[in-house]
């Protein structure tokens, strides 16, 4: 799969400062095992203390780490990647992406519209 620069710099930074665990995993537990999913969990939820307000812990932003790919694929589709890039990087079909990424899709019509109206500017000549 084919990952930005920018994502190589930070997962080699990382590396450069943590290491991996002896058999290659990117993270480990503090005795070098697996990170066991109840401390995974335990560790997810501290960090959404340490940085989300008091209001937004009453929400269900990055309620579970699996929110973590929901907003990469956000992220690629709100910057301009093309939903069929997007699906195929995601692992799964278009009608999948659409089907449990809608919501990302709402509030972008203002952008959209710019873009077929610079589009038929541009064909205008």
């Amino acid at each position: 799969m084919p990952i930005p620069p920018a994502l190589v710099r930070m997962f080699r930074e990382h590396i450069r400062t943590y290491g991996t665990a002896p058999d290659g995993r990117f993270f480990r537990a503090v005795g070098g095992g697996r990170v066991r999913s109840t401390e995974y969990t335990e560790m997810w939820q501290a960090a959404r203390g340490k940085v989300l307000s008091a209001e937004e812990l009453e929400t269900p932003l990055a309620e579970v780490p699996y929110c973590l790919r929901q907003a990469g694929i956000s992220l690629w589709i709100n910057a301009g990647v093309d939903p069929l890039e997007a699906a195929r990087r995601a692992g799964h079909s278009v009608a999948v992406l659409f089907r449990f990424s809608a919501k990302i899709l709402r509030g972008v019509q203002d952008r959209a519209s710019e873009l077929i109206s610079q589009a038929l500017a541009d064909q205008a000549g």
